[in-house]
């Protein structure tokens, strides 16, 4: 089962296994995955957001709402977690201070 380390607020962060081929977000809605940030999990509303520190090359490659939510934030790491199937470990942060998305709902990143 892959590890998944969350990286919070303050220096702390959330670790823990999850089955694979999970999704962050589903499991987060089911409360198995404490602590991750998100909305519509539809890849539309960028909540959940978040930058890939370690485990990005064994993601699925970006899809079109990905790249039209996101645009050149891809190439910085960032990724949206309803849009992700884990089946490796991974470690990732949402603190404010590494992803300035900042998007509000049904606008993408280059629209702001």
């Amino acid at each position: 089962m892959p590890n998944v380390k969350l990286h919070l607020e303050d220096n702390k962060f959330h670790e823990q296994e999850v089955p694979t081929n999970s999704n962050l977000v589903v499991l987060a809605g089911i409360k198995q995955l404490p602590h991750l940030k998100y909305g519509c999990g539809m890849g539309k509303c960028t909540r959940c957001a978040s930058k890939i520190l370690k485990g990005g090359e064994a993601l699925n490659e970006p899809n079109w709402k990905e790249r039209k939510m996101l645009g050149d934030k891809l190439d910085q790491g960032i990724r949206l977690t309803c849009q992700l199937t884990i089946s490796e470990d991974i470690e990732l942060t949402q603190e404010k201070s590494v992803v300035k998305i900042g998007i509000q709902y049904s606008k993408s990143v280059n629209d702001i």
